[in-house]
């Protein structure tokens, strides 16, 4: 299986940070631009799900990305998901987050060459972005949109050397440590 595109997930409310996560500066560009940089340096086509209100000032930021509008991001991340597998069609792809951009060129490339849905585990705690495969993004079309992705797949497990892979953009405090290591990303 080679993975040759990347949904990134920004259709979230972003109640704890109060702001949209997507649209969050970092050095002269927001959080979808530097996910989007790291995914299409890596050669993938790349297209961001989000949600109505944030569509038209995305597509604005992002021109030559495809961004797709989730009508009811509300009902769940799975069906923000299944947004994006119905537009692009059924096949192995990568999904990420907006707000999880701490991944690698390296981890990108490992993952792009995965046979088997696989998470990228660093210290032994998984992150992203996810490969899936083409069997299971059948399987994440067929179920509820509230269904967490947890309960539909199974994934492989493979070590990386990304310290900051963990890294999640929640609150304020978690954007400060984002500006602190965007160099190293």
């Amino acid at each position: 299986m080679k993975i040759n595109k990347a949904i990134i997930l920004a259709a979230g409310a972003s109640e704890r940070l109060g702001s949209p996560k997507a649209l969050v500066e970092l050095n002269g560009q927001t959080l979808v631009q530097l996910v989007c940089k790291k995914l299409r340096n890596a050669n993938l086509e790349v297209i961001v799900v989000t949600r109505i209100s944030l569509g038209k000032k995305i597509q604005e930021m992002i021109p030559d990305i495809r961004v797709v509008v989730n009508p009811s991001p509300e009902l769940g991340r799975t069906g923000t998901i299944q947004c994006a597998i119905e537009s692009i069609g059924i096949g192995p792809i990568l999904i990420t987050p907006v707000d999880r951009p701490g991944f690698s060129h390296e981890t990108v490339s490992a993952l792009s060459k995965c046979k088997t849905t696989t998470i990228p585990t660093y210290e032994g705690k998984g992150g992203h972005p996810i490969a899936i495969t083409s069997e299971d993004c059948e399987t994440i079309l067929l179920a509820d949109p509230d269904t967490p992705l947890r309960e539909l797949i199974n994934p492989d497990r493979m070590r990386v050397n990304d310290p900051h892979l963990h890294l999640n953009i929640d609150t304020e405090n978690d954007v400060n440590q984002l500006l602190k290591v965007v160099k190293y990303l």
